[in-house]
């Protein structure tokens, strides 16, 4: 990856990590012990909830390069591309949207996201646990 560092991948990562796991308040199971509710309301997706602002903006503040190679990463996550193939998957992003001003609600709107960017980053030799420790 040329323009988007492994900081910033796994930031968007980790907030995509948690936009996925909101749920529905509706949907929750009001019927648990009294020690789980905490832990329910963090999973439940509220209008003043921050989350979903919080992982477009990180993704609005990136150029259109880093956008390309994140989508790139995105595809070799999923299975589309071999890291063999990183070049031909970063050709396709920017034929896919040239200026990148789509790719941030693309990329939200991708189920998995935090999963397929984990892989995209492993197939490309770059290691959470090294995040981690730096992040400790």
């Amino acid at each position: 990856m040329k323009y988007l560092g492994a900081d910033t991948a796994f930031y968007i990562m980790m907030k995509a990590r948690e936009f996925d796991v909101k749920v529905d308040p509706e949907g929750m199971d009001r019927e648990s012990d009294a020690v789980d509710d905490g832990c329910q309301e963090i999973l439940e997706d509220y209008p003043d909830d921050a989350t979903e602002d919080e992982l477009h903006e990180a993704l609005a503040n990136l150029n259109a390069d880093q956008l390309h190679e994140l989508v790139a990463l995105v595809w070799l996550g999923r299975g589309s591309y071999s890291k063999e193939e990183w070049k031909e998957a970063l050709q396709e992003a920017k034929e896919a949207d040239p200026t990148a001003k789509s790719s941030p609600e693309y990329l939200m709107g991708t189920p998995l996201l935090s999963d397929y960017l984990e892989e995209g980053l492993s197939m490309m030799d770059v290691s959470l646990e090294e995040f981690e420790v730096g992040r400790l």
